[in-house]
This record gives C-alpha cells, sequence and structure tokens, in this order.
C-alpha cells in the first residue's frame, strides 16, 4: 500500500478534475507520467479505475469505490495538517507532570496556575506519585516530566534544580509540656541539671531570659526549649511521627537519625506531608517536616521547630526528564519559567 501512495495522490487528483491534463498541470508532472501512474495503480489492483472519453475521464464502478475511501484518507490528512497548524499558531499542547501532592501544593501549584493562565490552550495533566514512581512513569513514557526530591537520578534522565527544601522536627507547645510532665514524673527522684545536653541536640529548662553561656555549644533558644528535655530525649521518647517507608523523605530522615544515634521508641508512619503538620499541631506527637511547607503554621505559634545542634542536610526540588526525548515546544516554555 505504501509503495502507492504516489499513485494514490495520482488518482485522487485525476478523480477530482476529471481530465488528464488538468491533474497534470496540478501536480505540475507530465501527462505521460499521470497516464503511467493510473496504468500501474490499475496492473496492481487488476482493475479498470476510468473509462475514458473525448470529454475527459470519469470513474468505473471500481473506481468509484476505491476513490470513496481514498477521498477520506486525504481528508483526514488535510485535517490533521490543518490541526498541527492550529496548535502551532495557538500554541495548543499537552503537559503530562508528575508529582507528589506536597510538592504540587507547597512548590508547584503557584507556577502552575500562571502557566495555565498565560496558555489557556495548553491541557496540564498532573499525576500524583512518589518520586520512585514518578520516575517509572517517566521511564515507561507516561509522563512528560517530574517534580521531584533528588535523589539518585538514574542514567539517561537531566535534572533541573529550582528550590531547596530543609527537613525539621516540629511539635505543638501542649504536646511537649505533657511530655515533660511524664518524664518528671518517671525521673522524679534524679537530680536535674539547668543545663541538660545529648550529644549534640541540646535542650534548655528554667528560665529562658537567662543568658547563655559565652561560647555554649547548646543549639539556639526557641520556644521548644520549655520542656526541658534534650532534643535528642524528645525525639526518642515522644511519638514520632514520619512519612511511610519506600519514601525519599522517609530514607533521608532515617538516614540522619540513625547518624546522630537516635533511637526513637515510637514512631507513627503516615503516607502524607500536610497530614504529619496537621497531626502535630493538634498534638499527637513530634513531626518531621520540610519547614517551608509548615511556614503558616510555624509563623502562628501552631507548631514550635525543636532546635538541633546538626541540622538535617538539606536537599534540592527539581525537575526530571528523559534525555533521550526531544522537548517539545510545550515542555521547553514550562521549564523556561523556572529560570
Amino acid at each position: 500500500m505504501f509503495d502507492n501512495l504516489n499513485y494514490y495522490r495520482v488518482f485522487y487528483t485525476v478523480a477530482n478534475t476529471g481530465n488528464i491534463s488538468k491533474a497534470a498541470d496540478m501536480l505540475f508532472i507530465s501527462q505521460p507520467a499521470i497516464s503511467k501512474a493510473i496504468s500501474k495503480l490499475e496492473d496492481g489492483l487488476h482493475v479498470k479505475l476510468f473509462l475514458r472519453s473525448s470529454k475527459g475521464v470519469t470513474l468505473t464502478d471500481e473506481g468509484q469505490v476505491l476513490y470513496n475511501h481514498i477521498e477520506k484518507a486525504f481528508s483526514n490528512i488535510s485535517q490533521g495538517e490543518d490541526e498541527i497548524r492550529h496548535i502551532h499558531e495557538l500554541g495548543i499542547g499537552q503537559l503530562k507532570i508528575g508529582v507528589s501532592t506536597s510538592l504540587c501544593k507547597h512548590i508547584l501549584l503557584d507556577k502552575l496556575q500562571t502557566f495555565i493562565l498565560e496558555n489557556p490552550h495548553i491541557k496540564v495533566i498532573i499525576d500524583c506519585h512518589s518520586t520512585v514512581n514518578t520516575l517509572k512513569l517517566l521511564n515507561d513514557g507516561r509522563i512528560d516530566i517530574g517534580l521531584i526530591c533528588k535523589t539518585d537520578i538514574p542514567a539517561g534522565f537531566e535534572y533541573q534544580d529550582v528550590s531547596t527544601i530543609h527537613d525539621i522536627f516540629v511539635v505543638n507547645e501542649t504536646y511537649l509540656s505533657n511530655l515533660l510532665l511524664r518524664e518528671q514524673e518517671e525521673f522524679a527522684q534524679e537530680p536535674t541539671n539547668p543545663w541538660l545536653f545529648a550529644g549534640n541536640l541540646t535542650g534548655i529548662m528554667g528560665n529562658l531570659d537567662e543568658d547563655v553561656p559565652a561560647l555554649s555549644p547548646i543549639a539556639p533558644v526557641s520556644a521548644a526549649d520549655k520542656s526541658g528535655l534534650a532534643t535528642k530525649d524528645i525525639l526518642e521518647k515522644s511519638n514520632l511521627m514520619l512519612l511511610e517507608k519506600n519514601n525519599i523523605t522517609r530514607t533521608h530522615i532515617d538516614d540522619y537519625l540513625e547518624s546522630e544515634g537516635i533511637h526513637p521508641q515510637q514512631i507513627l508512619e503516615v503516607n502524607n506531608m500536610d497530614l504529619l503538620i496537621d497531626f502535630a499541631a493538634i498534638g499527637m506527637g513530634v513531626a518531621s517536616v520540610v519547614r517551608e511547607f509548615a511556614t503558616d503554621y510555624l509563623a502562628s505559634g501552631q507548631i514550635l521547630e525543636l532546635p538541633i545542634s546538626h541540622p538535617v542536610a538539606e536537599r534540592t526540588v527539581g525537575f526530571v526528564y528523559p534525555k533521550s526525548r526531544e522537548k517539545s515546544e510545550v515542555l521547553r516554555k514550562f521549564l523556561g519559567m523556572w529560570g
């Protein structure tokens, strides 16, 4: 069939004009070339396609059957060309983005809104998945781009940083006070010291207005220090709320706790960062969250950040996409918004 495409073009033009001379002029080829193409097609199909007369040519019954199908094919091709021109002129296209719910809400959303307002003809599809699953979808060609927390990027992918994030531990002040009362009951007979040290993680008890001794190695004073417990003790004795396992962020936090010698006694796993923030705000325990995602809660005092001498290593968030796939105009335009 594909070998005959040029013959079908000749056939279609001759049928529309009803005249070999006119068809030759339209196709910019000679009349003998037109006649030869028609003969080749008739020989291949073993039928007569045209009846010739002094007035021109008309289709045979078999020729009419073929023409009906060829007309649909050429019409579809013409419509396809028109749609492509329309897409190019108006910037119409489609963009499939893979992203976790938290990254979508706290990083993607604002600029996505701007992108949609500036490009109303582009259809945007959001596919919410973990970083691991987002990379799988990219590899399978089911999405165009992924927004992820940087991890070991597989070979064959490009990564573009767009933001830096910081993992912290937060708690509700009431929960912290109750934790202190519980610990005081358990260790009522033990001597206390106004300066509590726990390796490199330290809390402060007593008068918060008291001056910190010069060159003291303690962590900066914050409202979270009111418990009088070292941060290490708080993380080990509290109900520590973390993202579920097999999550890039959870792996990052587990590595940190292990490196600092912190061994939590009770862990509550949650599959959503925003729920961790909410749970901490209502006093369910201490939560590992991203500071940039909890700014409103921190500013309002609903949660307090626990001071730590050795912060969790900062991470980057960025877009990842296959190197082998040529970036579409839509994708180039989207990435251009992020610098």
